[in-house]
């Protein structure tokens, strides 16, 4: 089971620290969505979500800060999906449906991180 529970450490901190990563090889995608989502300061928005998700990402990959770094998850996922993907003011259907997509993936991650932070401390195979 401690295996387990590291490889499923990685690929759940992978996500987010490629994410994070994406907020700066993606940078422009980002940052116009972000404005079509009608997000003030959308371009500093990005670059500190950015660093946040990287920091996070690699804190839970590698055991370190972990609380710190689920609370960031989980703030972050909380803040992401009530301000950018609102699905319930869209009145696109197809624009509607991807947000509603985007923010169940969110509650999901969520869940996830909500139930991370009640695994005892410290982690296996942790720095």
């Amino acid at each position: 089971m401690e295996i387990a529970f590291l490889v499923g450490r990685i690929l759940f901190g992978g996500f987010f620290l490629m994410n994070g990563i994406n907020h700066f090889t993606q940078k422009s995608g980002l940052v116009a969505y972000a404005s079509s989502r009608h997000l003030p300061m959308a371009s500093l928005m990005v670059l500190i979500s950015g660093i946040l998700l990287i920091l996070a990402g690699l804190g839970v990959i590698f055991g370190v800060y972990i609380k710190e770094s689920l609370a960031i998850i989980a703030g972050l996922l909380v803040l992401i999906s009530f301000s950018m993907h609102t699905f319930w003011n869209d009145s696109n259907s197809q624009t509607r449906m991807s947000e509603m997509i985007g923010f169940m993936k969110n509650m999901a991650l969520l869940g996830a991180t909500l139930m991370m932070y009640s695994v005892a401390l410290p982690w296996v195979y942790s720095l």
